[in-house]
């Protein structure tokens, strides 16, 4: 190497203290470096990629030039801890904490409810505190901006963005502001008496309460720095690795002197390109060059002619430098800045600059509006003869259709001198397709939809000049203008850009009785007991556990392989990697490897790519990752490999026998019916998307071969009952702690034990503690997820649309093993009959075997895929009657109190209620007609509006599994411990427990305390799942606390004005027991296969949701416009929990159905492993206007107060979108005279929306037989 051998000092300030790095590791990230060598676990890992904001820390530098201080927000998972000299690092405990004093956004976001699981909580704050920095009232058009890179899985966004607001310099509160309306008395039918309306609340938090924003307050940028940066050192820095240099040169002259004598080196800045790149594709540079210290390359200059701005200028300070530019310069001279500025800021849409006679444009469409690489992109420039429509220059060029730019130059080429008319527009788009041609097995694959995104887009450049052309011929009254083409009016809305908007909204809920005293907070809008700790950082997730001594890190090593047979095992260059320990194999485990069909490690064969074969444990991660890659496995493919439903059904490979249910007569009604119509449904499968990805700390006890289980799980029993017998141990030997979980959704009820078990047997074999992380990418190839389903219907109804039968068979695509496919298939069976009661039905399903991940639980658990087969059909019925969609379930919804088709009775009274109001709240019926009129007078964009009905049972079907335990401990002090057998996940059941404990005790919830739960104080404990985790652990709570106050009546009537340390002080002295577990033995559910019948719910939650969406019908996007929920939550026992729970399904259900696409390719590999690729909504895919009501309060005697589990119901209310996405496909297809019957798929993306509106150019387009090309991927449902 021709560099010195020794590293040079890393000088940089982490909140306000100085960081002195001697031989520091180029490979080595910032996020990495705060987690492990200063042991701030505030910064959270999630992605590894830059994706998901988790991560997001500030970093400030001082601008000589400028003599001010710049903030940035940044990923620290991306950026090389070696790029920090100089500067000065926050991260969220530098912002504030709750020993201290807390930062006012950290306050605003736990006090508004914008924290659930909280894992991306500090990533949040980080964003809107680096915002702050830079504008202490910052608009919202900047808030969004901030926040666009980060992601929540948890609450939908709304309320987050309702605390960013809470600093915004615009007005706050009710929309109708101003004009005498309130955005609470809209509704078309509005009965409800004053009495009632005075006791619903909107306000969910009390601002006024809030701290103010004191800029003062804020750490100050350390002088060392600043004169550091004014007395810049010019020499060379160089940071040697165990693999890599780093070397960052201080002159422009020194930069070309490295590059010439390393040309390969890659110039590295933000590291937003490699970074990624050498995280998931395994790219490997031994020589790094980072000309960040150089400052020639962020120099701005200005002349007459225009900027130029140095090429180390982030694209932040690009835009700043713009924005600046833009407010100095006469409108007519900033329109280049303008256009540049707004495609910075979104990344997305048309912008047009008219010099002369000249034009620009830019176009982009990606799976979802922000965040997101682009399908395809395209910039366009023309320029005509001074006076006329004739071409003088034409250039083209495409991004997304190769492996790098595409200039359409001979189309061009050919073009020059043509005018500027419906003829050229006709011919250019055949040259244009001719030159850019896109093979059908092209990376990426949508290739007939980027086919058409090419044309499109191209006829938005011919209409957007058209327009200007137009202008222009007015403004300098040139003759002969009647040549050029006229626009029709409906044609203009092509041009207009879906706006990025902050949602807005109203919660409404019913308050609490005016006679219940202030200390019962049951009813109440409480904050999450962990809100604050979420904001600062200091709540503790499994992977922010301190470094046991003797820990050793574990990595998997899975399958490259669908279907093979293991001819060996070659172990033995992993086994030579420094630092490694030992590689575990199926041969270490001393109990049981798991079931015979599903094996925690490989055992002879593999069923699908991405199942465990081994696992390294080494000293540190790094080590251990490498190492997988040095695991030479051989294998025999065998035969047959099946990955589609469709290859299942031709192979008769499923998982367990199909399950029916089936009520009337139905081949006689299909005979007596006045039409029937068949179809298709096509439901994609969902990943979870966890914030926090799976993970286990195995810690062994130095005695009777105990052991401390760490675990991120839904179920700690059950990975407690997998490590007892993976080891062959009893299970009061393990003792399984979970303190928080980074979200659930289904996805840690059965996979966590196969984690936890692997790193048991390694602290088994090893004696070490071990500690496991997955990597998003190896999370998402390795458990599976929601499984995609096939419905066929066949329906047979009246003209009236009375629906007299239906027939449903669902496949769902169930992956290698059983796993919970079997009750999956059950529960959608069982609910797919939704709101409907149909005479005559038959329902089947099967869970087909195919060589996938095996699919597992997810929220919702089958209902949100086989209820959108049940709604297609009225859709379908609908299209057929010529009626509205909303008329046809209205006809067909449960009327009177009655049975489902399993026999079980419930009074459909709430569900009808639900659906009237949801119309009301909505103005569903005039906005139905404002709809139609927008489409009457838009061709290129429509508008669609849906409202779809919900009955959704909550629990599981069977009573054991409703069973729970509360454990609650009084000490001297009189302060209590509570512990129950709930996990939480995000949705609160801490804080709901401790409000029933609060009741029940007659005390405040501050002399309360949740620790963790753990399966040595409350044993046998049941998954925190199925809606039902507050229902049943409050029970148990609630008898737990009834106990413990019936031994304190004698005392309590003895001394009624005592204070309640008092009379524990006497039940103390007078040895009455302050401890008491609590039982609750569950709700009675069964069902009853062979018949066909039984009670297997405890309840139902009703609900409904109305949705208007706008659609682009060009590039195939759309635009969420409002939305609206009304709820049946009966007696809330936490409004703001539950609406916040709603609010999360909803848009976890809006991304099922609209962005989240699985892509896999021929042989069964997963390509979507990351943000990158997977889509989950943003913040700006929130609808604009988005309002939830819960229903006011009524009685129901079975549950904990009267409330209902209201955790997964909503999810299937994000359906709404894509109806209301259908709605608007189907007016496009109507005005076009094409058949509306199409087949059905979901999700609702891009690419569907504008191939299923069929015009001139998606006809236009060359197709390709399949036949004669291997696709990129291939669609499993």
């Amino acid at each position: 190497m021709p560099c010195p051998s020794t590293s040079d000092e890393l000088v940089f300030f982490v909140n306000g203290r100085k960081v002195i790095a001697r031989n520091v590791d180029p490979e080595v990230t910032l996020l990495s470096f705060l987690r492990k060598n200063l042991r701030l676990t505030g910064t959270k890992y999630a992605c590894g990629r830059g994706g998901c904001g988790a991560c997001t820390v500030m970093v400030s530098r001082h601008d000589p030039a400028s003599r001010e201080i710049r903030h940035f927000s940044i990923t620290a998972c991306l950026v090389p801890v070696c790029s920090l000299h100089g500067a000065a690092v926050t991260t969220v405990e530098g912002v504030g904490s709750i020993n201290t004093r807390l930062h006012p956004v950290q306050e605003r976001i736990a006090k508004s409810h914008g924290t659930q699981c909280g894992f991306c909580t500090p990533g949040m704050v980080m964003s809107m505190y680096t915002l702050l920095r830079n504008h202490p009232e910052p608009s919202e058009e900047q808030l969004m901006e901030a926040l666009q890179g980060n992601l929540c899985r948890c609450t939908g966004y709304r309320p987050i963005l309702a605390s960013g607001r809470t600093f915004s310099k615009e007005s706050y509160g009710c929309q109708q502001k101003g004009t005498g309306l309130c955005c609470l008395d809209q509704g078309e039918n509005d009965s409800s008496s004053p009495s009632r309306k005075s006791d619903i609340c909107t306000e969910l938090f009390a601002k006024e309460e809030f701290l103010p924003l004191d800029p003062t307050q804020d750490l100050i940028f350390p002088p060392e720095l600043s004169r550091m940066a004014e007395n810049s050192d010019e020499r060379t820095l160089t940071f040697h690795g165990e693999r890599v240099t780093w070397i960052s040169p201080g002159t422009l002259k020194d930069l070309l002197e490295l590059k010439a004598k390393h040309p390969e080196a890659p110039l590295i800045l933000g590291n937003t390109s490699l970074g990624p790149a050498m995280k998931s594709q395994g790219h490997f540079h031994p020589i790094l060059l980072s000309p960040a210290r150089i400052s020639e390359l962020s120099l701005v200059s200005k002349t007459s002619d225009g900027l130029t701005i140095g090429a180390g200028c982030s694209l932040a300070q690009v835009k700043d430098i713009l924005a600046e530019r833009v407010s100095q310069l006469p409108e007519e001279n900033a329109q280049t800045y303008r256009a540049l500025l707004k495609h910075l800021k979104s990344l997305a849409g048309q912008q047009i600059r008219n010099m002369a006679w000249e034009f620009v444009s830019a176009f982009r469409q990606a799976q979802c509006q922000q965040n997101a690489l682009p399908d395809v992109s395209a910039g366009m420039r023309v320029r005509f003869k001074e006076g006329t429509n004739t071409i003088e220059e034409l250039s083209i060029v495409y991004g997304g259709v190769g492996a790098a730019t595409i200039s359409a130059h001979k189309s061009c080429q050919q073009l020059v001198g043509r005018c500027w008319n419906e003829l050229l527009l006709d011919e250019a788009c055949r040259l244009v397709l001719d030159e850019v041609s896109l093979p059908g097995s092209a990376p990426g694959g949508r290739v007939e939809f980027k086919r058409t995104l090419i044309i499109s887009f191209l006829f938005k450049f011919y209409l957007g000049v058209l327009q200007e052309l137009k202008k222009l011929v007015k403004l300098f009254s040139v003759p002969d203008s009647h040549r050029y083409p006229e626009i029709s009016e409906q044609f203009l809305s092509a041009l207009e850009d879906f706006p990025v908007t902050i949602p807005r909204g109203v919660q409404t809920y019913q308050s609490v009785d005016s006679h219940q005293p202030l200390r019962d907070p049951v009813g109440r809008p409480i904050m999450h007991v962990s809100g604050l700790k979420h904001a600062t950082g200091e709540a503790m997730f499994c992977d922010d556990l301190p470094m046991v001594d003797k820990e050793l890190f574990m990595a998997l090593v899975t399958s490259t392989r669908a279907h093979a047979k293991i001819i060996s095992i070659d172990l033995s260059e992993a086994l030579e990697v420094p630092g490694v320990v030992d590689v575990i194999t199926a041969k270490d485990i001393p109990g049981t490897n798991g079931a015979e069909d599903d094996k925690l490690l490989a055992v002879d064969e593999v069923l699908c790519v991405g199942q465990i074969i081994c696992a390294v444990v080494a000293e540190t991660d790094v080590q251990a990752k490498r190492a997988t890659e040095k695991v030479k496995i051989t294998y025999e493919d065998l035969e047959p490999i099946i990955f589609t439903i469709e290859d299942a059904i031709k192979h008769n490979s499923f998982l367990c026998p199909e399950k029916k249910l089936e009520q009337g007569n139905i081949e006689e009604a299909f005979e007596r019916v006045d039409q029937i119509v068949e179809g298709e449904v096509h439901v994609g499968g969902q990943e979870h998307f966890y914030m926090e990805t799976q993970r286990a700390l195995v810690i062994p006890k130095t005695e009777d071969r105990e052991l401390d289980i760490y675990v991120s799980t839904q179920d700690p029993a059950h990975v407690q009952k997998t490590v007892s017998s993976t080891l062959g141990i009893p299970i009061n030997r393990i003792t399984c702690h979970v303190k928080r979980v980074g979200g659930g959704f289904g996805g840690k009820v059965g996979r966590p034990a196969v984690f936890g078990a692997i790193a048991a047997v390694g602290t088994f074999k090893t004696g070490h503690p071990i500690r496991l992380v997955l990597d998003r990418e190896d999370d998402m190839l390795i458990t599976g997820g929601r499984h995609p389903l096939f419905g066929k219907y066949k329906v047979g109804f009246m003209n009236s649309g009375r629906i007299k039968a239906l027939d449903i068979e669902c496949y769902l695509n169930g992956g290698c093993t059983l796993d919970d496919s079997e009750q999956v298939t059950e529960f959608l069976i069982l609910k797919l009959e939704n709101a409907y009661k149909i005479r005559n039905l038959r329902f089947r399903g099967r869970a087909c075997m195919t060589n996938l991940p095996s699919n597992t639980a997810f929220r919702g658990f089958g209902f949100p895929q086989g209820t959108l087969v049940t709604e297609s059909c009225i859709t379908a019925v609908a299209a057929k009657c010529g009626l509205p969609p909303e008329k046809i379930r209205e006809k067909n919804m449960y009327k009177t109190v009655d049975k489902t088709i399993y026999k079980q009775a419930f009074n459909p009274e709430t569900l009808i209620r639900c659906w009237n109001e949801c119309l009301d709240k909505s103005s569903f019926h005039s906005r139905r007609k404002q709809v139609e009129e927008f489409n009457k007078k838009n061709y290129w964009k429509k508008k669609g509006i849906a409202i779809i009905p919900m009955k959704f049972s909550v629990g599981f079907a069977a009573t054991s599994y409703h069973q729970a335990a509360a454990l609650v401990h009084i000490y001297t002090d009189g302060s209590v411990l509570v512990t129950h057998g709930g996990n939480e996940l995000g949705q609160g059941i801490h804080t709901k427990m401790l409000q029933v404990a609060s009741r029940e005790l007659q005390i405040p919830m501050s002399y309360m305390h949740i620790c963790e739960t753990s399966t040595a104080t409350v044993p046998n404990t049941i998954a925190t799942a199925a809606s039902i985790g507050s229902d049943v652990n409050g029970r148990a709570v609630q008898n737990a606390c009834q106990i413990l106050l019936k031994r304190l009546e004698p005392i309590i009537k003895k001394s009624p004005e005592g204070t309640w340390e008092d009379w524990i002080e006497a039940a103390f002295e007078q040895r009455i027991s302050l401890s008491a577990t609590g039982y609750f033995r569950g709700y009675k559910a069964f069902m009853d296969w062979e018949k066909g019948e039984g009670d297997p719910f405890p309840y139902y939650v009703y609900g409904a949701a109305c949705s208007e969406v706008e659609i682009d019908c060009l590039t195939g996007a759309h635009k969420k416009i409002r939305t609206d929920i009304v709820m049946d939550a009966c007696c809330s026992l936490n409004p703001a929990i539950d609406i916040g729970q709603i609010e999360g399904a909803f848009i976890q259900g809006m991304g099922l159905y609209t962005t989240e696409e699985l892509k896999y390719s021929p042989e069964g590999v997963l390509y979507s492993r990351g943000p990158d690729e997977y889509k989950i909504p943003t913040s700006t895919d929130v609808p604009e206007e988005f309002n939830v009501s819960l229903l006011p309060s009524t009685q129901t005697p079975l549950t904990i107060y009267s409330s209902k589990g209201l955790g997964e119901s909503g999810m299937f209310l994000g359906s709404s979108v894509f109806f209301a996405i259908a709605d608007a496909v189907a007016a496009v297809r109507r005005e076009r005279d094409t058949a509306e019957d199409f087949t059905a798929r979901s999700p609702a993306t891009p690419e569907q929306v504008r191939m299923a509106c069929v015009d001139r150019f998606t006809e236009m387009i060359p197709r390709d037989d399949p036949k004669t090309f291997k696709p990129w991927c291939i669609p499993i449902a």
